[in-house]
């Protein structure tokens, strides 16, 4: 690994730690985070099709291993589609995957990205943060997981209505407080700027 990887997946912990966990913008992170079974990724690819190569691979790693030890994983790719537009585009093609790996219905592809925008908001709407991540990434979820999580806390539109209540609460000034972004650099994932 990388100091840079390093740096992707310390900032991206960081993240998980304040905004998703802190903030409990996903009341099922915590349990796996704490038992170490989410595994970080960050992808080198520059291309899409680099990236959509990097995802089967990692689609068919996690499909095949063992859930104690690995029940989610952050495919980061801090090096394409920083567009989120073109990363959105990208998810059809993640879907798709999923469907030619046979996958469908074991395994389901989430996205987060340091752009991130809902359908019907605007750019600057806070409440785009709950699915802000330092860099942009494929959050792979075992579809098991989901089942027990939605078992567990059955009224998952009242998760989505207390994000937007907490993000509003918080205010863009809160949000950058946590200080949750990717640190400042001159290339996307590139050593930090002195201020």
């Amino acid at each position: 690994m990388t100091t840079r990887d390093e740096t992707v997946i310390a900032a991206t912990r960081h993240w998980l730690e304040l905004a998703v966990i802190g903030l409990n913008l996903c009341p099922y992170a915590r349990t796996p985070y704490q038992e170490d079974r989410v595994r970080y990724i960050v992808s080198a690819a520059t291309t899409p099709e680099a990236l959509l190569q990097a995802l089967a691979d990692e689609l068919q790693w996690l499909a095949a291993a063992d859930e104690r030890d690995a029940e989610t994983t952050l495919l980061i790719h801090p090096q394409v589609l920083q567009d989120f537009f073109e990363y959105n585009d990208f998810l059809e093609l993640a879907e798709a995957l999923l469907e030619e790996l046979g996958l469908g219905g074991v395994l389901q592809v989430a996205s987060f990205h340091p752009q991130y925008q809902f359908a019907g908001t605007d750019t600057a709407d806070v409440t785009n943060c709950t699915n802000r991540s330092p860099y942009p990434m494929l959050h792979l979820l075992r579809e098991s997981s989901i089942t027990r999580a939605v078992d567990s806390h059955p009224d998952t539109t009242r998760i989505y209505e207390a994000n937007i209540d907490t993000l509003r609460r918080l205010g863009h000034a809160g949000w950058k407080r946590l200080g949750v972004g990717a640190p400042r650099s001159k290339s996307p994932w590139g050593a930090p700027e002195e201020d």
